[in-house]
């Protein structure tokens, strides 16, 4: 890769890691119970930069990080254009502009309107969407997606099944759900329940995949990786509501809380991501209609 194919990648990873930081800015705001600590949008108290004191200290630090995460993607949407010589990868950088447009207009309305319920989920899993893609683009701008895919032969099984074609959507729809909860719309069972359906689902597509595919470096990667993740967000998920209950008494979100709760935030949105970035090798790499299927025994391509 030549330096300027290297620094946009770099970029990428920026911006990936700037966006869960994003992620994790906005679940502080909820979860410190902060969302209408200032009234007005775009600006604040009718201000660029008010006194960052109490809940608007969470608050306009999520719109100056959001601010940021915007011009950011701005960046990149213009370097891919400009640069990358694949048109698909030209429109995913401005969806990705467009997304984050969206989100924006999203956040505000939820601070004009006074937190309307599903504005502020929307809002959530917006979020969550956009930091998955964001992840995509540098996953594609990656060098080992440069170099040739791994083809290897399903051996009796279809290389795109359903439990994993389908993964990001259920991901997705207990991120609303989760959302649902805390923004009041819905009890905690409904998110429970999809906990546990979500992680069979997890559970079952990796370990399909791994028993398929033991030594594809790619597959493997990417699946333990979400296994891991998922079982950090159950861990998370509990001690969050362990940690709500214990102090549903105090007047002020307690920090246990607050950080059990923004953790669980940010680790669904890497759940989310790694959902989305093991469809994408799926694809990639087990393509049961390829004239000359490899048998890898050992792929160390990304």
């Amino acid at each position: 890769m030549d330096s300027h194919t290297i620094w946009l990648h770099r970029y990428s990873l920026l911006l990936a890691c700037m966006t869960l930081f994003l992620v994790v800015a906005g679940g502080t705001v909820t979860s410190k119970e902060a969302g209408l600590s200032v009234p007005d949008w775009p600006l604040s108290y009718g201000q660029i930069m008010p006194k960052m004191k109490g809940g608007i200290f969470y608050e306009h630090g999520h719109r100056m990080v959001a601010t940021t995460v915007g011009f950011m993607t701005i960046v990149i949407a213009v370097w891919l254009w400009r640069s990358d010589p694949r048109a698909w990868m030209r429109w995913l950088g401005l969806a990705a502009l467009a997304g984050v447009i969206v989100q924006g207009v999203l956040g505000g309305i939820t601070v004009l309107f006074l937190l309307p319920k599903p504005v502020s989920i929307s809002h959530a899993c917006l979020a969550e969407l956009f930091f998955s893609t964001t992840c995509a683009i540098a996953l594609f701008t990656s060098p080992g997606w440069k170099r040739a895919p791994v083809i290897i032969e399903p051996q009796g099984w279809s290389s795109r099944p359903s439990s994993i074609l389908w993964l990001p959507v259920a991901v997705l729809a207990q991120v609303a759900l989760g959302a649902a909860f805390r923004h009041k719309a819905l009890d905690l069972v409904y998110h429970v329940l999809g906990a546990a359906a979500v992680t069979g689902l997890v559970l079952h597509a990796c370990i399909t995949l791994l028993m398929h595919f033991p030594r594809h470096e790619a597959l493997r990667r990417t699946a333990f990786s979400l296994i891991a993740i998922t079982f950090a967000q159950v861990f998370l998920g509990v001690a969050a509501y362990m940690s709500r209950v214990a102090t549903a008494g105090d007047p002020q979100p307690m920090p246990v809380m607050v950080l059990f709760t923004v953790a669980h935030v940010a680790m669904g949105a890497l759940t989310m991501a790694f959902s989305v970035l093991l469809v994408i090798q799926v694809h990639r790499h087990a393509c049961p209609g390829n004239p000359e299927p490899l048998r890898v025994e050992y792929a160390s391509h990304a």
